[in-house]
């Protein structure tokens, strides 16, 4: 019985050390099922490692996720088409392929508040990351924030460095707010050292043509727009705001 404890524990510490982590933890009930089952070496060695690239893929989505910042519901699936937005099942299921991802297209979705540019955006966000893609969610207003700390801050650095090597971002809200020069100048700088490499979506109830009065760079405004809009597919959203239309009051009629 001590040499069997002793083989396990020296099994587990081979496992940790050659970074077999599911292996590592489970290693005496991996074992156990395999004395009673009894499985050919060659099924026990493909069912180790067939269950430890799951976990490791596991552990990946959920990182990814947890670095994404995502709002709470962004599950496409639940997307309400019953609510006229602009967009149908054919192009929602379309967008959802990622055929544009892997080609490095950008997606602009534009519309008045409530329509959905949000929710669409983040849940396709959703989506690449259960894919296995880099991708984040952001605000214009946390991205530009980002931007201006990231020579005072390591951890603004650390997600700055983190956006740059993204496959897919997400900025919401651009435009809705006046930018200073150098804010401008810096999300420049950060658009074209993501284009051509990463893909962007962008959500905006701002037409481009309003895009330069906002930056305060005609300029600026136009060498942006030229990278975005090169290779884009721009999705218009109409129709009354969700939320107003399915608001909740704590009172009761």
């Amino acid at each position: 019985m001590e040499t069997t404890t002793n083989n396990t524990e020296r099994l587990s510490y081979l496992a940790h050390e050659l970074r077999l982590c599911n292996f590592s933890k489970k290693c005496g009930s991996v074992i156990h099922r395999a004395q009673v089952d009894k499985p050919t070496y060659m099924d026990f060695l493909c069912n180790l490692f067939t269950q430890e690239l799951a976990d490791r893929d596991e552990y990946k989505r959920k990182r990814l996720h947890s670095l994404a910042q995502l709002p709470k519901d962004c599950d496409l699936d639940n997307f309400d088409f019953n609510h006229p937005s602009g967009i149908t099942k054919p192009q929602m299921a379309e967008l959802r392929q990622l055929v544009w991802l892997d080609q490095i297209y950008n997606i602009l979705l534009m519309g008045p508040c409530g329509t959905g540019k949000t929710y669409i955006a983040s849940g396709l966000v959703n989506d690449a990351i259960n894919r296995g893609y880099r991708a984040m969610f952001t605000t214009m207003e946390n991205l530009i924030s980002t931007i201006r700390l990231r020579e005072l801050s390591a951890a603004a650095m650390a997600r700055y460095n983190r956006i740059s090597k993204l496959h897919l971002l997400a900025i919401d809200d651009i435009m809705l707010f006046p930018m200073q020069k150098d804010e401008a100048v810096g999300f420049f700088n950060l658009i074209n050292t993501l284009h051509g490499q990463t893909s962007i979506i962008i959500t905006t109830n701002k037409s481009p043509s309003e895009w330069a009065e906002t930056m305060q760079d005609p300029a600026l405004a136009a060498a942006i727009l030229d990278r975005v809009l090169f290779h884009c597919d721009v999705i218009k959203l109409e129709g009354n705001s969700y939320r107003m239309e399915h608001r909740k009051s704590f009172r009761k009629s």
